[in-house]
């Protein structure tokens, strides 16, 4: 399962990574051919100003899921 989001900033970042932490699955950013562990901070900063794919495995919950993105989302 996957979702395109753009990370616009620096605490965009942050706060994806502080969700997958705490997530019971993996979650990983992919831009192109490039895959990243969403909970690896460092990577991560290089990808603000760019539109990436929030992906999962495709069994975890769609649900659990969607609560996940809209915590990614909020503003």
């Amino acid at each position: 399962m996957e979702r395109l989001i753009k990370i616009e900033t620096k605490e965009k970042v942050q706060r994806i990574c502080e969700l997958a932490t705490y997530s019971p699955y993996e979650v990983w950013l992919s831009v192109d051919d490039e895959h990243l562990d969403a909970r690896s901070i460092l990577g991560l900063f290089s990808l603000v100003g760019k539109e990436v794919h929030v992906v999962v495995e495709d069994d975890v919950d769609r649900d659990s899921f969607n609560k996940l993105m809209d915590a990614i989302e909020a503003k």
